[in-house]
């Protein structure tokens, strides 16, 4: 018996042990010399970011390199809590040419990193019914933070008919599916609706105040049994979203002043807020230049990115930025309404920020001078002297983006050492880490 107990254990698999904890650093990475920009913090000036185990360690001017297991120097830029992009569309699941819920939708990690954007909110291109689908495809695989606005619709944005169908427009099952995803479905949707009656609104409104989330509206067809002054004034509530505000197509603009309609005016003070969703075909510069002019400047930029517009005039979300920079629009306002502003709207404040603590979603951004053109959905130019590009982006404190090798060492000098790399990049070959555990 003894023998057989011997050789029993001979035969056992060895079990895993983990590796020593190396005598570490105090902070993973610390981005250098650049110019903070982080509005939920009322930070806008030069300062060192330390980050340390996928969070934000420390903001301050005067940090040490030698205290990081990397330092990369980002003099001359800006650097900004990662980018929230409020209005996209990334399901592509059920299949439908022609629809958001199908061809239409991009793979959201081709489309953010490379942008400054850490954090997309599909914008309604999944209802209750496929919204499981829609999180286990396409949400759980992606590297991108992806939340979700579910449609009103229970068959969400499948295009024709699935639309435009009032029975299948359920405020309550709408309500309990968002119940089942606290977090990550961050509001609801209502859009495309070409019908001469309230449904939609209505539904998404039960929804909303039965889930305490947001609505966001993209109102369709222009009614005169449904006015957006309606809409914004009495259907929705303070703090529900109207995106495409200078699509022009719904009576945004008032025809004597050019300014913002009547409307607008009122539903702003009443708490709604106003997102540029500039999409395929809703952004016009005959709207946008006279109601900046009078002072109607967003509270959230966004895309509306599908595979139209990001062919189109709206391309990705730091054109939008450059383009109402163009207008006169600071840069401080632009960063503001692509982090701090849009997780407000969404009520995830632990998003858009850089306090300490915070996950360490991050952009680094540069400036570049000289002359750019921007379009609308028409097609006419505005032309500007500044163009955002995203050098850097850090998502949970590793840097998953860099395009001119900032982090990088030349090739042909020394490499140092390297076996600390996986704590603050995905880019070199892993190396385990302490508490991985390996299998002798």
């Amino acid at each position: 018996m003894k023998l057989l107990a011997v050789l029993m254990l001979l035969a056992a698999p060895a079990t895993a042990q983990p590796l020593p904890a190396p005598n570490l650093p105090q902070y993973d990475l610390l981005l250098r010399g650049g110019h903070v920009i982080d509005a939920r913090n009322h930070v806008d000036a030069a300062m060192d970011v330390a980050i340390k185990d996928g969070r934000i360690a420390r903001v301050a001017a005067g940090l040490k390199p030698a205290d990081a297991i990397k330092t990369i120097d980002v003099r001359g830029l800006i650097v900004t809590p990662g980018l929230i992009d409020l209005h996209v569309h990334v399901y592509n699941g059920t299949g439908e040419r022609g629809s958001y819920a199908g061809d239409l939708s991009v793979p959201p990690d081709g489309f953010t990193f490379r942008n400054g954007v850490t954090t997309v909110v599909d914008a309604g291109s999944s209802g209750w019914r496929n919204f499981p689908d829609f999180k286990d495809r396409i949400i759980d695989r992606s590297k991108t933070r992806v939340l979700a606005m579910l449609n009103i619709v229970g068959a969400g944005m499948r295009g024709g008919g699935y639309e435009q169908n009032t029975a299948d427009m359920d405020g309550e099952a709408t309500a309990g599916m968002a119940a089942r995803y606290p977090g990550v479905i961050v509001g609801i949707k209502t859009a495309h609706f070409n019908g001469p009656e309230w449904t939609p609104v209505e539904q998404a409104v039960i929804a909303g105040t039965k889930a305490n989330l947001p609505v966001m509206v993209d109102f369709g067809a222009d009614r005169p049994t449904r006015p957006l002054y309606d809409l914004l004034t009495e259907k929705l509530r303070p703090g529900d979203i109207y995106t495409h505000m200078y699509s022009g197509l719904r009576q945004e603009q008032d025809p004597l002043t050019l300014g913002p309609s009547r409307g607008f005016i009122e539903g702003r003070a009443r708490g709604i807020w106003f997102d540029t969703g500039t999409g395929g075909g809703s952004f016009k510069w005959s709207l946008a230049v006279p109601m900046i002019g009078q002072g109607f400047r967003p509270d959230s930029l966004s895309t509306d990115l599908h595979v139209d517009s990001m062919n189109g005039a709206t391309k990705d979300i730091l054109n939008v930025a450059s383009k109402l920079m163009a207008l006169g629009l600071r840069l401080s306002e632009v960063v503001a309404d692509m982090t701090a502003h849009p997780a407000r709207e969404i009520r995830r404040d632990d998003l858009g920020n850089l306090s300490v603590g915070a996950i360490a979603d991050v952009a680094v951004l540069k400036v570049e001078k000289g002359h750019f053109g921007f379009t609308d959905m028409v097609n006419t130019r505005v032309d500007g002297t500044q163009k955002l590009v995203a050098e850097l982006t850090i998502r949970r404190g590793r840097l998953v983006y860099d395009l001119d090798g900032l982090s990088a060492l030349p090739w042909n000098g020394p490499q140092g050492d390297t076996h600390l790399d996986s704590y603050w990049t995905v880019f070199p070959r892993p190396v385990p880490r302490p508490g991985d555990t390996v299998l002798h």
